[in-house]
């Protein structure tokens, strides 16, 4: 499932793309929404909320989409091959004079009033990349559950909207945590200092090709993928594990000397 800053960066792209000009071309391959045409319409705006995309349309209407796994935006020019996947596997097109967006494999794809936004992501915590950015409440939200492994309720986008496996574990890391850690556990000082540390990964992130965490050129991340090598602080090794609520496993990464407590592993 694609990170805050990555759903941020497709937001701006779409906007860009799109924003201010009159669709010409509408078509929404869903069944649901089969007969729905949004031409001659002017897409207003593309917002990021957490994971999800809001894409606003003059008459009061918000095309909602969600990447999840799988899932892709892809703008073409006029005359430009379309290579995002099979023609099957695209499930939305707005098209304008310019510009073409085409989504594919996009499992969350809902046409609803904009003032029915609420419906899609009233759910979600504060969006760490967002202008309802709150900290306290974020961490609020965090400790409301203080038995809940830290990995777990830092993928929980009811309480801080935006974090993905890949932050989850570079997070827990700085924090000097593991992911199993109940986050009631979590050092008063790392606790406090956990959303602004959040939002400073995702914000020095959005705009970059290549994620980084570290600050380094011959390493970007410092636990995720890097699996059995060793720690950029300590040299031992990475360890890897599924980390799930039940409903799904993540892959999730640790190093057992930089991050005492709790784990899977003795």
């Amino acid at each position: 499932m694609p990170e805050g800053d990555t759903v941020w960066q497709t937001a701006r792209r779409l906007h860009t793309a799109l924003a201010g000009h009159v669709l010409t071309r509408s078509d929404l391959r869903v069944p649901k929404y089969a007969t729905a045409d949004l031409t001659g319409r002017t897409v207003l705006d593309v917002t990021p909320r957490g994971k999800h995309l809001l894409t606003r349309i003059e008459g009061g209407l918000t095309l909602h989409s969600h990447l999840r796994m799988d899932g892709s935006w892809r703008v073409y020019a006029p005359g430009e091959r379309w290579s995002g996947g099979p023609g099957h596997q695209i499930r939305v097109i707005l098209g304008t004079a310019d510009r073409t967006a085409v989504g594919y494999r996009l499992p969350v794809l809902d046409l609803l009033r904009t003032t029915e936004e609420d419906r899609a992501v009233g759910h979600l915590g504060p969006d760490l990349l967002g202008p309802d950015w709150d900290p306290e409440k974020a961490l609020s939200n965090l400790l409301r559950d203080p038995a809940r492994p830290l990995g777990e309720a830092l993928l929980d986008q009811r309480n801080l909207a935006g974090i993905g496996n890949i932050y989850k574990s570079e997070l827990c890391f700085l924090l000097r945590a593991t992911p199993w850690l109940p986050v009631g556990d979590l050092p008063a000082e790392h606790a406090a200092r956990l959303p602004a540390l959040a939002r400073k990964l995702l914000e020095a992130n959005r705009d970059r090709p290549a994620r980084s965490t570290t600050g380094r050129r011959d390493q970007n991340l410092y636990v995720y993928g890097r699996a059995p090598r060793p720690c950029l602080r300590c040299r031992t090794s990475i360890r890897a594990a599924n980390q799930g609520d039940g409903s799904r496993e993540r892959p999730t990464y640790w190093c057992p000397t930089c991050q005492p407590g709790p784990s899977p592993h003795p």
